[in-house]
């Protein structure tokens, strides 16, 4: 009897595998309607999501849907928080090729910040007391199509610290910690110093969180407005690396309800910036 109970118990196990396997599976296809990857590629973003503190999930909205986009999820810039933002690297941009972000921010009615950021990285290969640091946080960013692993280091900085640096365009190094410019000067390409460093900015930005329908979280709109009048409109949410594949779907889904249509890649904010300003001084030197 004894041995009847072992086999029904086997195969009880073995038919509710299978449905257990399909909602994987299914869990799996609802997420590529944000993630929009390769298999092998959407296995190694859950691999590498396993490693990290978070997930961030973005959308950059087309020029000449910005408006529409806004309209449709009752998006409202007019009480948005108001920053400035301003990128340090060097005139060829050897940072950022090297995988090194460093940003200031100027945020009205918050305290300043600035941000070394490593991009990409391999959360294995990360300094185990960098690691465990409070203000280090390593995050995947992941857009329709395309997905990076990151690590940030922030420091909060006083009010007007990076107006004055802006005014002055000057010296923005020093808003940086120790532990910054130490992490800042380990990518620096040889015979480069952190106060060599030029800026590239400011832009302005607006950023608002909104509760969207269907949605569980809430959804941070930002948009960047470049001296030019030219925009950049990104979508985002944060979750925790376990929900990667249910938020993915959601987000997709919610989105496309209100008109919003999910492309991808575009390029990064960061990417946009340096491109922009770095435009703008080839346009000014002499001929």
């Amino acid at each position: 009897m004894s041995r009847l109970r072992r086999v029904s118990r086997g195969r009880v196990s073995a038919a509710a595998a299978a449905p257990v396997g399909a909602r994987a599976a299914g869990r799996r296809r609802a997420a590529q309607r944000f993630w929009q990857l390769t298999e092998p590629e959407l296995d190694r973003l859950l691999a590498v999501a396993s490693e990290v503190d978070r997930v961030e999930l973005k959308l950059i909205v087309p020029a000449h849907a910005h408006e529409s986009t806004c309209e449709a999820l009752g998006v409202d810039f007019t009480r948005a928080r108001r920053l400035r933002v301003c990128y340090l690297d060097t005139p060829d941009h050897a940072l950022h090729r090297n995988g090194v972000v460093a940003r200031i921010r100027s945020i009205v009615g918050g305290p300043d910040d600035a941000v070394v950021k490593l991009r990409p990285v391999v959360p294995a290969d990360i300094p185990r007391r960098l690691r465990r640091a409070q203000d280090f946080v390593v995050e995947v960013d992941g857009m329709p199509g395309y997905y990076v692993c990151s690590g940030a280091l922030r420091a909060r900085l006083g009010a007007d610290d990076v107006a004055r640096v802006i005014a002055q365009r000057r010296a923005a190094h020093r808003l940086f910690t120790r532990r910054q410019l130490r992490l800042l000067s380990s990518r620096l390409p040889a015979g480069v110093r952190p106060e060599d460093l030029v800026m590239f900015g400011p832009v302005d930005a607006g950023r608002t969180k909104i509760r969207v329908a269907g949605l569980d979280r809430r959804l941070l709109v930002e948009r960047w407005t470049y001296p030019d009048g030219s925009r950049i409109l990104e979508l985002s949410t944060r979750c925790l690396p376990a929900e990667a594949l249910r938020v993915g779907a959601r987000t997709a889904d919610v989105l496309r309800a209100h008109g919003v249509e999910l492309t991808g890649p575009h390029p990064t904010k960061t990417r946009a910036t340096l491109d922009y300003f770095a435009g703008v001084a080839a346009a000014q030197r002499p001929r």
